[in-house]
């Protein structure tokens, strides 16, 4: 690399991001911190406009996850720049920290110990240096493989029984929607839009409540905030700017697919 590395913190406790920052100009003198952030969505915004080289994401934060903000991130990043080189932080969990390992994917347990940044450092250097050969667009297409894998790893399970019936306040009644007439579910603001082919209601139960309570195989996840029935898909289309569109059956409007659920729509 011809100029000096740059990274992002984005932690949601003050002390443990000073604490990060400090130890990794010890690990790290070279290494510039362009921005510490507190929440996911400002994590996600900041990464966007300055582009640094490594991001070191807090698992658990505000507003989003460190791995839904870096599905977003990932989602608009230009294909033409490298992705940043991804890190999460978080407090001790094994499940989690497996799930990283099998990914390949670098991790920091809080708090932050100097021998185990030091390997990290080192391994991070060596990955920079890597890319001043490789195509900008193999680093995005490993970030999101990764991030696909780490999605469903550390997803939760479902603990109650597949959903058959979707109970939404409409004025003073509540509305009984079969999940069988849905058409997409999408997040929005403090509720979750649920549509049918004619219809539309307002639940407050969150959209990652909801998912693992619905058949994986009948409804798929296109977006960050969209799950939408497999059978009302008609056809998915690609823009001029190479975003995947769904056209529906039932429905006029159509889906924005994220880059993380496009691989989904293949030819068999």
């Amino acid at each position: 690399m011809t100029h000096s590395p740059r990274a992002l913190i984005a932690e949601d406790e003050p002390l443990l991001a000073e604490d990060l920052r400090q130890a990794l100009a010890r690990a790290w003198p070279e290494l510039q911190i362009a921005a510490m952030v507190g929440d996911g969505l400002s994590a996600a915004r900041q990464a966007l406009a300055l582009q640094p080289d490594v991001l070191f994401f807090d698992i658990r934060m505000p507003g989003q996850s460190g791995l839904e903000a870096a599905a977003e991130l990932a989602d608009a990043w230009p294909e033409a720049q490298p992705f940043p080189i991804l890190v999460f932080v978080t407090a001790y969990d094994q499940y989690a920290m497996d799930a990283f390992e099998a990914q390949a994917v670098d991790y920091l347990l809080k708090p932050v110990q100097p021998e185990r940044l030091a390997r990290s450092v080192q391994r991070l250097r060596e990955l920079l240096a890597q890319r001043t050969v490789a195509p900008a667009g193999a680093a995005l297409a490993q970030a999101l493989e990764q991030l696909r894998h780490l999605a469903g790893a550390t997803a939760p399970a479902a603990t109650e029984p597949p959903l058959q019936m979707i109970q939404a306040g409409v004025g003073t009644q509540i509305q009984m929607v079969p999940v069988q007439y849905v058409v997409y579910f999408e997040a929005a603001d403090k509720y979750v839009r649920v549509l049918t082919a004619s219809h539309e209601y307002l639940v407050r139960t969150p959209l990652k409540e909801l998912l693992p309570r619905l058949d994986a195989e009948e409804f798929w996840q296109v977006h960050r905030g969209t799950v939408v029935r497999a059978a009302a898909i008609a056809n998915a289309q690609r823009d001029e700017a190479g975003r995947l569109w769904l056209q529906l059956r039932e429905r006029a409007e159509k889906l924005a697919v994220s880059r993380l659920y496009a691989q989904r729509f293949k030819a068999m």
